[in-house]
């Protein structure tokens, strides 16, 4: 990737590190769910479609998973802080092989987006398999779903989504 001058510069995790350890602020886009679950020690959640702006002196170091959240929306990262932005190459994922420490708290529910795909993917299977093994009508099930993912990637609203955060396994786990 090349940097131009309005997009923040990609620096490795040792990079980031070295910069943590200099004063500069450590800040994960994603959303609350998968912070909870696994995140950089020391890191802030600030999610990509919450931030608008962040005072602070000195640099900032934004991550992501694996990378590709904060490269894709680099130009709206820089536009959030006056001053000098870095992006974590690799995200949370090459912190961890990095070695550097990771907080994890595996009682929280997976992400949510995992759900939807983990749900979405059984649901389609088992139209296919009703579909083959009993009646063709169990197809219809496989269309439905996959008429609701493409609603939802069309219009960014996901009943699937909707349904599954207020299911009893993912309210949060208290705190220790």
């Amino acid at each position: 990737m090349t940097d131009t001058p309005n997009t923040p510069k990609t620096i490795s995790p040792d990079e980031a590190r070295r910069l943590i350890d200099e004063g500069a602020r450590l800040v994960d886009i994603r959303g609350p769910d998968e912070f909870a679950r696994a995140r950089a020690k020391d890191a802030e959640n600030r999610p990509l479609d919450r931030i608008d702006r962040i005072d602070c002196d000195g640099p900032i170091v934004f991550m992501c998973r694996s990378g590709m959240r904060t490269g894709s929306n680099a130009g709206q990262l820089a536009g959030c802080h006056p001053g000098e932005a870095f992006l974590l190459e690799g995200g949370l994922e090459a912190w961890r092989k990095a070695g550097l420490p990771v907080e994890e708290d595996r009682s929280q529910p997976l992400e949510l987006m995992r759900q939807v795909q983990i749900a979405a993917g059984s649901l389609v299977l088992i139209g296919v398999i009703l579909g083959l093994a009993l009646a063709p009508g169990w197809f219809a099930l496989s269309g439905f779903v996959g008429a609701g993912l493409v609603f939802a990637g069309t219009t960014g609203w996901c009943g699937m989504a909707r349904l599954l955060s207020v299911m009893p396994w993912n309210r949060r786990a208290s705190a220790a």
